[in-house]
């Protein structure tokens, strides 16, 4: 693999979502899926909702059995945002997802079954219009390229998915994409770029199993990020054992930390020592709680101490420095303000919301 800088994004076809428009050089949608019982339609609508307004452009829900499926005509109805329903091992359960309005369908061709099945089912979402994701993971890889290569071999995790896009190219259906998720992050890696490397379907990423909040933003953010930053990436959905509030928070961070957007707020802070003289921990995490649902691109800085402070808030559009109980606001780089410590975070979340023209949270 040999890279040049700047990194080009990979190029891939286009396939739309409900209103959403993946790969082709459109913005990286951010996915993530509820925990919720599918069948328990109110508390499932809620969670969908929360996804929506903590920043997902996209939201799965798993499909276990058919009790499921037939609830999922009312989430529909309730939900205009686009809905991707994930299927395991009964194809019927997919055809009525289609039936019900979805906009994606997920499938394992590990375990969807016999090959009439999946063609069934692209039948189905050929005459819907809908796309197909082709979900390859280390926990599903066919039998018999796990006896020819193993589970930690992305040889198979490519195998498996290109296997599945000739099943569906061959009825004359390209409206794929394709993810490879392993848990192991340099298997996913090669995964994709082996993918990438055959093909121009828009590609999802992922770590999947990556394990609990900590862990598996570490992992998620190492993996994600080590494929962006090489142009590889049309969607993202970052995989936490936690409140899957969580998973488009820490997507969106991904997404700035690579810089492939620029969207909302970034707040920079200083990891603080022993020259820090103000309570900055809590203040940056207040900042940054009570800013993270603004949209308008805009950098923070929160720093604690007189030496670094200063030069650094000035790199950004609006900041704060302090030191001894004291502070200043400073604004594209000019001492704008000064204050005592107990109005720094007012000062700031006052000069962001005139910056952007959006409320902060009280």
């Amino acid at each position: 693999m040999e890279l040049t800088y700047p990194i080009q994004r990979r190029k891939s076809r286009t396939v739309k979502v409900g209103d959403v428009i993946i790969g082709g050089g459109f913005p990286i949608a951010v996915q993530s899926m509820t925990t919720t019982d599918t069948r328990d339609v109110a508390a499932t609508v809620a969670q969908a909702r929360d996804l929506f307004a903590a920043g997902c452009d996209i939201v799965r829900l798993s499909v276990l059995n058919h009790a499921a499926a037939d609830c999922l005509a009312d989430i529909r109805k309730q939900i205009s945002k686009p809905l991707v329903a994930d299927i395991h091992f009964q194809y019927k359960l997919a055809l009525k997802a289609i039936a019900a309005g979805f906009d994606k369908i997920r499938i394992n061709p590990g375990n969807i079954g016999a090959e009439w099945k999946v063609r069934e089912v692209t039948r189905a979402a050929k005459d819907a219009g809908i796309p197909i994701r082709i979900g390859v993971n280390s926990g599903s890889l066919p039998q018999d390229l796990l006896q020819q290569f193993g589970h930690d071999d992305p040889r198979a995790f490519v195998e498996a998915a290109m296997r599945e896009v000739e099943t569906l190219e061959s009825l004359d259906f390209t409206d794929i994409i394709i993810s490879v998720k392993s848990t192991s992050t340099v298997t996913a890696f090669w995964a994709y770029h082996g993918v990438a490397e055959r093909c121009d379907y828009p590609l999802h990423l992922g770590i999947t199993e990556s394990g609990i909040l900590e862990t598996g933003t570490i992992k998620s953010s190492v993996g994600i990020g080590a494929l962006l930053l090489t142009g590889i990436g049309d969607t993202i959905r970052v995989s936490l054992t936690a409140d899957p509030i969580h998973e488009p928070r820490v997507a969106r961070q991904i997404l700035k930390s690579c810089a492939v957007t620029t969207d909302g707020v970034e707040v920079i802070s200083c990891p603080t020592c022993g020259r820090c003289q103000i309570d900055l921990i809590p203040l940056a995490e207040s900042i940054s709680a009570k800013t993270e649902h603004i949209k308008t691109p805009l950098k923070v800085a929160v720093m604690g101490c007189a030496v670094n402070g200063p030069g650094e808030a000035r790199a950004a559009d609006v900041g704060i420095a302090g030191g001894d109980g004291r502070g200043i606001l400073i604004k594209k780089g000019e001492i704008v303000k000064r204050m005592t410590e107990a109005e720094l975070e007012t000062a700031l979340l006052d000069e962001i919301e005139r910056m952007t023209g959006e409320k902060v949270k009280r």
